[in-house]
């Protein structure tokens, strides 16, 4: 061999200097990128967001739910131009995945919401901040270019809801989701057990854990505290555990509190928890412009439905017509795309972008979203077909029920 051949085979790829970027670079799943935030952040916070309520059921249900589907790809279909837009209540998007709302964002990194947005909008997709995120609502809506929604819960302060309610609107923001399934707040063992609070508690355990943690801690010691700032009012001084929040939901919810909401709201209004057909059909009576199917990543009822299970059900009693959005369980592209052959308009994660959140920051999520979306365009080349309407034109030859001995 040549000495000119072996220069060649020995040539070395530059380095990337940024601490972050190579670490976004090295993580090519979802998975990757939770073993990124279990190193980066301390136990509790990294099990408040990994974790769910009780037993966990749902949160591996929820996975295991899309693995219950193969798919059967059709051969010889022209594929070298994929077509992720889609119109979403009224909005169009670059791709259907969005970043659903998520309590208490700036525990993984100061930047919060802000920089979730920031990824969104370099993506062209929408992002949710929720009642209890660490952003003011006025801030969120103020990040420049990506479609931005807020989430709503009912609390037992109507005054405060409503004000809620106002600001959102006086923010111009286009969508509001309520979420319903937290009339009380599930019990998050992990939580539990690891003493969470929040704002985090000063105790020998976190003094242990910044001696490991060093960068977090440090990090988060130079920013102003996180917390609910939109519902600081309400929300006593000191620290709290998510326990301690409870007085702050309605377990007396109704739906004429959903028509009062309805009444309030001018915007685009997205029903979230995980409803059954005749549910999703009363929301829709209601003034519900959309449906959000979520059993809340598992965190509230554990052993909850499945939401990818309820897509078909519901989207054939509300019809073509209502939006309908999904979440829970979804870590990839290919998830995402069993999810739209349903009758999804939109699929959105949580956990995932918190883990990239965790990661790098804003680069983080946006390395979600460059994972999720290249997925989803390779699943849909690999099964033959160039656009949301032509899979879901052909879904019942796509995607298939596995037999029981392939459900792995």
């Amino acid at each position: 061999m040549r000495m000119d051949e072996v220069r060649q085979l020995i040539r070395m790829a530059p380095v990337e200097p940024d601490r972050v970027r190579r670490l976004l670079a090295r993580c090519q799943s979802i998975d990757d990128l939770r073993l990124a935030a279990r190193r980066v952040l301390p136990r509790s916070v990294f099990d408040y967001i990994d974790g769910a309520a009780d037993e966990e059921v749902s949160l591996a249900a929820n996975r295991a739910a899309f693995r219950r589907y193969r798919f059967v790809p059709r051969m010889l279909h022209d594929v070298g131009t994929i077509n992720l837009t889609t119109q979403v209540l009224g909005t169009e998007l670059r791709a259907p995945i969005g970043l659903a709302p998520t309590g208490y964002t700036g525990i993984v990194n100061p930047a919060g919401e802000v920089a979730v947005a920031g990824a969104a909008a370099r993506h062209g997709v929408p992002c949710v901040l929720s009642t209890v995120g660490t952003t003011t609502i006025e801030d969120f809506a103020a990040v420049p270019g990506s479609p931005r929604w807020f989430q709503l819960y009912i609390l037992r302060d109507r005054g405060l809801t409503w004000s809620l309610v106002e600001r959102a609107t006086a923010a111009g923001l286009p969508v509001l989701e309520v979420t319903l399934d937290t009339q009380v707040p599930g019990k998050r063992l992990r939580d539990i057990r690891n003493g969470f609070t929040i704002p985090p508690t000063l105790t020998l355990t976190t003094l242990a854990d910044i001696g490991v943690h060093f960068r977090y801690w440090t990090e988060m010691v130079t920013h102003a505290a996180p917390s609910f700032v939109n519902i600081a009012a309400s929300v006593a001084g000191g620290p709290a555990t998510l326990a301690d929040l409870s007085e702050l939901f309605d377990p007396a919810l109704t739906w004429d509190d959903l028509a009062e909401l309805r009444a309030r709201w001018p915007g685009r209004l997205l029903v979230k928890g995980p409803l059954s057909p005749d549910d999703a059909a009363r929301a829709v009576a209601a003034g519900a412009d959309g449906i959000h199917l979520s059993n809340h990543g598992g965190r509230q009822l554990d052993r909850a439905v499945a939401p990818v299970e309820l897509i078909r059900p519901v989207r054939e009693r509300v019809g073509p017509d209502v939006t309908i959005v999904a979440d829970s369980g979804i870590r990839h592209g290919a998830d995402a795309l069993i999810a739209l052959a349903f009758g999804a308009d939109l699929c959105m994660v949580g956990r995932a972008y918190m883990y990239g959140l965790a990661a790098g920051g804003e680069l983080g999520v946006s390395r979600v979203l460059e994972l999720l979306t290249a997925q989803l365009r390779r699943t849909m080349q690999l099964c033959g077909v160039r656009s949301l309407a032509e899979l879901r034109e052909n879904a019942d030859d796509i995607v298939v029920l596995a037999r029981p001995e392939d459900r792995k």
